[in-house]
């Protein structure tokens, strides 16, 4: 048996006697409120129906005669009425509540005053709002009386008193308790029985209904059908269970998407390293291979001609390997900027130095324009550094001979502004959101356009780096400007 099954098996068994345990104290709280109500019930109606004894007893019976009880006339009618209805004990009082007379065995009467509050309370009240009395043999004990005054010549000797709830009726009820609590425990625990049968198999039909429901739209997802999605169980553990499916389901068909970006990004990836690196390895093969075979045919010049063909294949074979690394990190973010405060203009005026040789071998002008007293920006100078040189690259490689490029530096609300301008070739409109995309080449034909085409694209993750923006505006052949905004402190 797995785990898995001896825990469900486990919830299975809390839940029952969760279940049970609730039924049984359901079971035992009715069967106490009914066996009080039947009680109660029945009092209410024996005092509804015997309640006028006192008064038949009082106006039929004259048990007072000349201020004191007539026994010879009263008793054998009293006993009659207690043999007619055992339950019924009857006593005279006197108007202070006295006990003058009564028709039980002496040695049973345990107090010899009764309430007389009670009495006259009896008496004004109305039917239902009857209080209860004192029980003359079981003092302590309300029970349910019967009362009625008596007169004599118009005037107040005593009052009946019958006490309508006796022990024989204590005990009968007592003995009938017992049977209704059996009776009711029997009849809860069948009802009970059925209703968790009835619950159960409801329950079980819905929960099993949605649950299979569930498992075809986890099948149709195992087997490929990536739209599919659980509808229809907004709330409850179904509910959670759903939105936990769906939103498991679209990081999945996300991850999926991401994983086949990645794949063709591999396969972009190999054919471009496969083409742009072939090319200078082929060119520095052929002439290593010429320099082997014809050591000692070759002039000096055409030795010096070759090395420098090789040693410059070399160099942009390098440079194609390190932007390849570089981009690969910030793909990976691998790359955390380390930031510092530095003047840009000073790193931009280093940068166009380094660039002065190659703008006079291509007879490109090369300009700096920067305001007054520009902040100092809070960033990563080597990744700016790198920012600004691929920036520069793009711009020579499609800026004709006579054409300028333009570095503007100006300050603004947040920082600094920079913007690389470059009279040539320029962008077509169509081809503006395409330019940062890895191995993305807008003009591969033009004349030293050539490279891997992820320069635009390091020069993107850089700035993202630092929460920076590049925007780019261009017009096909008037030139091109790249500008982005490096924060300062």
């Amino acid at each position: 048996m797995s785990v898995r099954t001896i825990k469900g098996n486990r919830l299975f068994w809390k839940i029952t006697t969760v279940f049970t345990g609730l039924l049984i104290v359901l079971g035992i709280v009715f069967v106490v409120i009914a066996s009080n109500f039947s009680r109660s019930y029945y009092t209410a109606a024996h005092q509804e129906l015997y309640g006028d004894i006192a008064q038949h007893l009082a106006t039929f019976t004259q048990p007072f005669k000349n201020g004191q009880p007539d026994t010879s006339v009263t008793h054998d009618i009293i006993h009659s009425t207690m043999v007619a209805n055992p339950s019924v004990e009857v006593y005279l009082l006197d108007t202070a509540g006295n006990i003058k007379d009564y028709v039980v065995p002496d040695k049973t009467v345990q107090i010899h005053q009764v309430n007389i509050a009670k009495v006259k309370q009896w008496i004004a009240a109305s039917n239902m709002h009857r209080p209860m009395g004192d029980n003359p043999k079981q003092p302590g004990e309300p029970s349910i009386f019967s009362a009625a005054p008596v007169y004599e010549k118009g005037r107040l000797v005593g009052y009946v008193y019958a006490v309508l709830a006796s022990e024989k009726q204590k005990a009968i009820l007592q003995s009938l308790d017992n049977n209704l609590y059996l009776r009711l425990a029997s009849y809860m625990f069948y009802a009970a029985l059925a209703v968790a049968f009835i619950v159960g198999i409801v329950t079980f039909f819905l929960i099993t209904d949605s649950i299979c429901h569930i498992a075809a739209v986890v099948k149709r997802f195992k087997e490929g059908d990536y739209t599919a999605r659980i509808e229809g169980y907004a709330k409850g553990n179904l509910g959670m269970l759903t939105s936990t499916f769906n939103e498991m389901a679209d990081v999945i068909v996300d991850n999926i998407d991401k994983i086949s970006a990645t794949d063709k990004f591999r396969q972009e990836l190999i054919a471009n390293v496969s083409h742009d690196l072939r090319t200078p390895l082929s060119i520095m093969q052929g002439y290593v291979e010429t320099l082997m075979m014809k050591k000692d045919e070759l002039a000096a010049a055409d030795r010096e001609k070759y090395l420098a063909i090789v040693y410059d294949s070399n160099r942009k074979l390098s440079v194609l390997v390190e932007q390849l690394f570089q981009y690969a990190k910030l793909e990976a973010n691998l790359i955390t900027p380390q930031k510092e405060t530095f003047m840009i203009a000073e790193l931009a005026a280093d940068i166009m130095m380094a660039y002065q040789l190659k703008a006079e071998e291509k007879n490109i002008r090369l300009n700096i324009q920067a305001s007054d007293n520009l902040p100092l920006v809070f960033a990563d100078i080597s990744l700016t550094e790198r920012v600004l040189q691929n920036l520069l690259d793009n711009a020579f490689k499609f800026t004709p001979a006579g054409g300028t490029i333009t570095i503007l530096l100006a300050e603004t609300n947040a920082g600094v502004k920079v913007a690389i301008t470059d009279t040539g070739v320029g962008i077509s409109p169509e081809d503006l959101t395409h330019i940062f995309e890895r191995y993305k080449q807008i003009h591969p034909r033009s004349p030293g356009a050539k490279g891997m085409g992820i320069g635009l694209a390091i020069v993107k993750k850089i700035l993202e780096l630092h929460q920076a923006v590049i925007i780019v505006s261009s017009e096909p052949g008037k030139g091109t400007t790249f500008n982005f905004e490096l924060q300062s402190i």
